[in-house]
């Protein structure tokens, strides 16, 4: 939208402005004039940008205006990019000369012989083009008078939101009918003599909830144990073959293949569900192309009889197509069971006050959604931050609704409306952010730390007091999740949040934007389509198969932002250098799904380049040149495991706030990054030993200033390098406030424990795991985490006493393994009386510990016998005086002991506990006294415990 555009700019403007008075630099000649006559226009723009992005939907002459606006903004932005650019670098190049101590005479911005441009050329260039924009802008600002607009100010600020983010998506409602319908038909015998396959087509309208309903058959238990094997794969547009096979193969596998051809992929599969029961959903299938269909269906015809292949579809032509067996219609809902959806949202944690006060509106409201839940949901979300009648009625009588038509070929009418509503509702800070989604494939599952960082690197998130873009993006991301413009959640170890767009949310997006973003499929990738279309497009996906040659035609695009590359094809590392050369305007550019194992030098040409995501798994140096990036903010190399070192001149990259290391191979920091004073992440810290990159590296004193530094962080090698314990004082690790999850990593130290009591973490640490640490006691500090919620001890060979760990008060998850340990007392539980606790005659002592664990891991540790219970006399003992309760572990859940062989028996507080889960492997003296096959003698102990299992190993 506009009005996102606008408003960075004219904030660019007196920043840039005020930036140069300060530094005291001269402005480029003449341009002080041009700025002022530039900001007076976008200020007369900005009044009626509201206006106009709403009457954009059904006026072409007023979106032609806008899309006129919104290219000469992405050209000031462009031109104020180079301008602060040139400035940040002429300061950095200031800053190294004093460092070196050289005499230096302060000249005028851009005429200064230090400076690395051409100082002519460069500011004759800025001054152009700054003349050039803002006569396209003195344009547009008169063109504005013939369309009548009406001022109408947009909210930049979020409205508060319910305590619960997400809607929970496991309520499905007024869908049990079809349900029972669908799992009915699964698990039928088959209708077919001559072919094993049943289709059953699942045909309705875009968010009438096809894809929900296949989702809840195909995680039905009864459906789940009748087929041997489940594979689920989107389809969408285009009908892709080569990668549906791929996805096929690969669920079946387990694993990644490396195979590419289509004949190799089919025969995979062929030879994968070969006489076995196998359940496939086709969903959101577009194609009526029956060659297509016919390329994959031979390979599912050896599959055991009773196989079944789920299809959805919106359209009645893809089910006949596909052969189908049983067509399910899937209708619109009642108005009564989409107010019912609609409450759900809408209503959430609302008193019955509030709810009887705005029933009859909210009824209202939802019966507009035309049996359509997707609709429903969209508006329930919408109305959560809407607290008085008069919001409730402002939306009622929105003359949205009133919109006859839209473009048809982009949107199904019956849930645009519906988003319109919501979208226009949001502000407009929060509306960019949105449709910045609309560039990622449909069905892509993205990841919110990532698409926080993409945000962050376009400018849409604002700066706080704080200097937390992170939380802003984070609120962002919430307001959009619970206006059910994301779904699908999941959470992932490494990446956080992921979630998607459904595919009618995705087509608005895309509408919303048309020439802004685009989607670039190895079936649609024509040359001349895509040079057509692609000069205008700002944000770009290319979905590229293995063959496919990479496309010059992007190298049009010289007002790119973003790119993103999904490609294995080797020649892609070819392609790089011209690409860098070309598109400089980039800001966010992801090679993670590609082959690439070489970044050229042409990277540093991407001076605007903020967001760099290389995580791609094959990749084995990097250039020296990604440090003259001086605008980077993020660094992602994660997985990389051939990378080894990380360009030496990194502290140069003074703006980088994300440096992902985790999984590479990079044996140390370099030096100089203690200069990255705003770095947020941090994932991974080696410590260097006394080997040939001693001289290269920084110690763990280059940490004491990086006080930002939040999330996780893995400290490895402690105890390999010299003085390590002076170094790990000086980290001041306790002062990392937003460090939350911390790993240490020892390199066998078996000399004393003053290094790890000098790694002390801050006290709301939640997360902690030690490793190979070789010191007799673990640090003192462990008791003052009260926030930990996890704990894990692996390879501490040395530690024969825990000390009281029972006595965290919010510690759920507990692992300990590879532990030379002959005996595991009770001692750890911290039960014993407390000296300094004041009981008078007469009351109860309770004491509790554990009091929140729910899962326990016990691993190999393969020299204990013995696991101490409590003495019964100390549970409920009565004495004359007192009364001491004790309860151990109420909360446990799940237990899982591995490799134990010599271990006897459970404790007596284990057995007693709520366990719901018991795993127990390689294990086989607890084996045949706790199993029921061996008739062992104390199963009649763990027998109430549902799940229980017993493996060898």
């Amino acid at each position: 939208m506009a009005e996102a555009l606008v408003s960075p700019i004219l904030e660019q403007l007196t920043t840039i402005v005020a930036q140069q008075v300060q530094e005291e630099v001269n402005l480029v000649v003449g341009v002080k004039e041009q700025c002022d006559r530039l900001k007076s226009n976008l200020l007369d723009i900005q009044s009626v940008l509201e206006d106009a992005d709403r009457k954009q939907v059904k006026d072409k002459a007023v979106r032609d205006w806008v899309d006129k606006l919104k290219d000469a903004c992405y050209d000031m932005d462009d031109v104020l990019d180079e301008w602060s650019t040139a400035i940040l670098r002429w300061k950095m190049e200031e800053a190294e000369e004093n460092t070196h101590s050289r005499q230096k005479i302060r000249c005028s911005f851009l005429g200064s012989p230090c400076f690395c441009f051409n100082q002519v050329v460069r500011r004759r260039d800025i001054a152009l083009k700054i003349k050039e924009v803002c006569e396209k802008v003195d344009d547009i600002a008169k063109e504005r008078a013939k369309y009548g607009f009406d001022l109408y100010k947009a909210t930049d600020e979020l409205q508060r939101l319910t305590t619960t983010s997400f809607v929970d998506e496991s309520s499905v409602i007024g869908r049990d009918g079809e349900k029972r319908n669908v799992v009915s038909k699964l698990l039928a015998e088959s209708s077919q003599e001559a072919r094993d396959v049943d289709v059953i087509s699942l045909v309705g309208l875009g968010g009438i909830g096809k894809t929900t309903l296949a989702q809840l058959a195909f995680n039905d238990s009864e459906v789940t144990a009748h087929f041997e094997k489940k594979i689920w794969v989107c389809v969408s547009e285009p009908f892709d073959e080569v990668r549906i096979a791929k996805a096929i193969l690969e669920q079946l596998e387990g694993r990644p293949t490396n195979l590419v051809e289509l004949q190799s992929l089919l025969q995979g599969v062929s030879e994968s569900i070969t006489r076995k029961r196998l359940l496939l959903v086709l969903d959101d299938v577009w194609t009526e192309n029956h060659g297509q269909w016919e390329q994959l269906k031979p390979s599912l015809t050896g599959c055991a009889r009773g196989s079944r292949i789920l299809v959805t579809t919106r359209k009645d032509a893809v089910a006949t197509m596909m052969g189908t067996d049983h067509r399910i219609n899937i209708e619109k809902l009642s108005d009564k069971i989409c107010r019912s959806i609609f409450n759900h949202v809408a209503f959430q944690e609302r008193s019955k006050d509030e709810r009887q006060r705005l029933t009859d509106i909210g009824d209202k409201i939802a019966n507009k959604c035309k049996g359509l839940p997707l609709a429903a949901k969209v508006l329930g979300g919408l109305m959560q931050s809407k607290r008085t009648r008069e919001e409730w009625e402002r939306v009622l009588s929105s003359e949205l609704w009133r919109l006859d038509e839209v473009d048809r070929d982009q949107v199904e009418s019956r849930i645009f409306i519906p988003l319109l509503l919501s979208y226009y509702d949001l502000p407009y800070v929060v509306r960019r952010c949105f449709l910045y989604c609309a560039m990622f494939p449909k069905d892509y599952e993205m990841g919110k730390y990532e698409l926080v960082k993409m945000w962050m690197a376009q400018g849409y998130l604002k700066e706080t007091s704080g200097g937390d873009m992170e939380l802003v993006g984070e609120q962002y991301f919430q307001v959009l999740a619970a206006r059910s413009f994301f779904q699908d959640f999941k959470m992932d170890e490494f990446e956080g949040m992921k979630f998607k767009m459904h595919d009618i949310v995705h087509d608005f997006a895309q509408y919303m934007t048309k020439n802004e973003c685009l989607t670039v499929d190895v079936n649609d990738l024509r040359e001349a389509t895509v040079g057509n279309s692609i000069e205008r497009v700002r944000h770009l996906s290319m979905m590229l198969s293995d063959e496919t040659s990479f496309p010059e035609s992007i190298h049009k695009a010289k007002g790119l932002r973003s790119l993103l590359i999904d490609t294995r094809d080797p020649s892609l590392g070819a392609a790089l250098p011209d690409l860098f050369k070309r598109l400089t305007c980039i800001k966010s550019l992801n090679l993670s799904r590609s082959s690439i194992k070489e970044i050229p030098n042409e990277v540093g040409k991407l001076i605007r380049l903020r967001h760099l995501n290389l995580s791609c798994g094959e990749l084995k140096s990097l250039p020296e040149t990604i440090c003259d990036l001086c605008n980077l903010q993020s660094l992602d190399v994660t997985w990389c495991r051939s990378l080894k070192e990380l360009p030496k001149a990194i502290g140069k990259l003074i703006k980088l706030r994300h440096l992902q290391i985790y999984g590479s191979r990079v044996a140390f920091i370099p030096k100089g990054i203690e200069r990255i004073t705003c770095l947020r992440t941090l994932d991974k810290f080696p410590v260097c030993g006394d080997g040939e990159n001693e001289s290269k590296a920084a110690n763990l004193r280059g940490l004491k200033n990086l006080n930002h530094i939040g999330g996780s962080l893995e400290i490895q090698n402690l105890g390999g390098g010299k003085e390590d314990a002076r170094d790990a004082a000086e980290a001041q690790l306790k002062n990392k406030k937003r460090l939350l999850r911390l790993r240490l990593d020892f390199y066998y130290n078996r000399e004393n424990n003053i290094l790890i009591e000098a790694l002390q973490p801050p006290s709301d640490l939640e997360n902690l795991t030690i490793r190979g640490y070789g010191g007799l006691d673990l640090p003192h500090w462990m008791m003052t985490l009260t926030r930990l919620q996890e704990l894990a001890l692996f390879n501490c060979t040395n530690v024969e006493v825990f000390p009281p760990l029972g006595r965290l008060p919010n510690l759920e998850r507990l692992k300990l393994g590879w532990l030379k340990l002959t005996r595991l007392g009770a001692g750890f539980l911290g039960i014993e009386k407390d000296e300094n606790a004041s009981i008078n005659e007469g009351e109860i002592a309770r004491v509790t510990a554990f009091p929140k664990l729910k899962k326990l891991w016990i691993l190999n540790l393969e020299e204990v016998e013995e696991w101490d219970g409590i003495e019964r006399r100390r549970v409920g003992e009565e004495d004359a005086t007192t009364t001491s309760i004790i309860s151990i572990m109420p909360q446990l859940r799940e237990l899982e002991i591995i490799k134990c062989p010599l271990l006897r028996a459970l404790p007596d507080y284990v057995l007693a506990a709520p366990l719901q889960e018991l795993d127990i492997a390689g294990c086989p003296i607890l084996r045949n006294r706790y199993g029921k096959g061996e008739m062992g003698e104390d199963w009649q102990k763990i027998s109430h415990i549902p799940m229980i299992f017993f493996n060898d190993i």
